[in-house]
């Protein structure tokens, strides 16, 4: 009676009181079930590509992906109308750098994530728990300029994986490998540089190798996860490799062109190097032309970083960017049902 009483004479306190006892329950006696479910890798391919094989799910994303193809050419001739007049880097008024026109629009199927630290030095890998499944798989790695940390987790993460590593800068990986016995066991470091031909005499310095004889030097078939960041060169050896590989599919399994041609490679992370001295690929028009080389043989961009750092440091334009692309062809980790 009296709490009746209580109600009638101080409705609104009572209202507040009321309140702040629920209040209280919910924050003393929190539900035993969590807000959210965190859905794991193979959770969410499931549910967001019910009922589809993999290959079904690539197929979907790369019809989505020729509408890009489509939007740049708009993009072209509306800045340009032609690429040769189109300006990679416009000093004014023109909306755009020449990124914009090459955007990762693909999406990986698989979890995407960063491997390695943060800042520079790390990449961003798709499918990385795919790739550490598999007993044994290949790493290669151009430009290591003392900072091992990718590499490094890639090889604590995959048991089977082993790094090889090149880079004519520099005597050995970074400390990240070279100070633990048990990951400096399935890393092999050379002194080369990567190029478009091979220049490897005694009097060559540093020895120069295409990255498809070193493939062959090594026995490799293929290459799980292949990282390059070598300054400009990059260009060059790529295509060189590109090359040689349509020329060799042509002839050895009837490859009628490119877009028949399945590269020895499961992804690919990059740093580009669109400036001054990277043989004309600073020039809109070059650029493109490589840049379909990439995606005629089946690779697609599905992440990519300006990098800031550099510049921040030199108070340049934006002309280094990090992509990360995945080879959409093949029998592989990232496109295979099998893994």
């Amino acid at each position: 009676m009296a709490f009746s009483s209580v109600v009638q004479r101080h409705p609104r306190y009572s209202l507040l009181l009321v309140l702040t006892l629920i209040i209280a329950s919910f924050l003393l006696f929190p539900s035993s079930q969590p807000p959210f479910h965190k859905l794991s890798e193979v959770d969410y391919f499931r549910k967001a590509n019910a009922g589809k094989s993999l290959r079904a799910v690539l197929d979907d994303e790369e019809r989505r992906y020729q509408k890009v193809l489509h939007d740049r050419e708009a993009m072209v001739r509306k800045w340009g109308p032609t690429p040769q007049q189109v300006v990679a880097f416009p000093p004014a008024r023109d909306f755009y750098t020449l990124w914009d026109f090459f955007i990762a629009a693909f999406q990986c199927p698989h979890h995407v994530e960063r491997i390695g630290t943060m800042g520079d030095g790390g990449k961003w890998v798709c499918g990385i728990e795919r790739v550490a499944r598999q007993p044994e798989c290949v790493v290669y790695s151009f430009g290591v300029n003392g900072e091992s940390s990718f590499e490094a987790e890639i090889l604590t993460r995959a048991p089977g994986c082993q790094v090889w590593g090149y880079d004519f800068s520099v005597n050995s990986f970074g400390p990240e490998i070279t100070s633990d016995p048990a990951l400096s066991s399935r890393a092999h470091f050379r002194p080369y540089a990567l190029g478009a031909h091979d220049a490897h005499s005694n009097n060559e310095d540093p020895p120069y190798y295409t990255l498809q004889t070193l493939m062959n030097i090594n026995g490799h078939k293929f290459i799980d996860i292949l990282k390059i960041d070598i300054e400009g060169a990059e260009f060059d050896s790529l295509e060189k490799f590109i090359d040689d590989i349509v020329k060799r599919q042509s002839v050895v399994h009837g490859a009628r062109g490119p877009e028949e041609v399945v590269l020895p490679i499961g992804q690919l992370q990059i740093e580009i190097h669109a400036r001054p001295g990277s043989g004309g690929h600073e020039n809109f028009a070059n650029f493109k032309i490589w840049w379909e080389k990439l995606e005629s043989v089946g690779l697609r961009p599905f992440w990519t970083e300006p990098n800031l750092v550099y510049i921040n440091l030199v108070h340049a334009r934006p002309d280094l960017s990090e992509y990360s692309f995945m080879n959409i062809r093949g029998d592989h980790a990232l496109v295979s049902d099998k893994f």
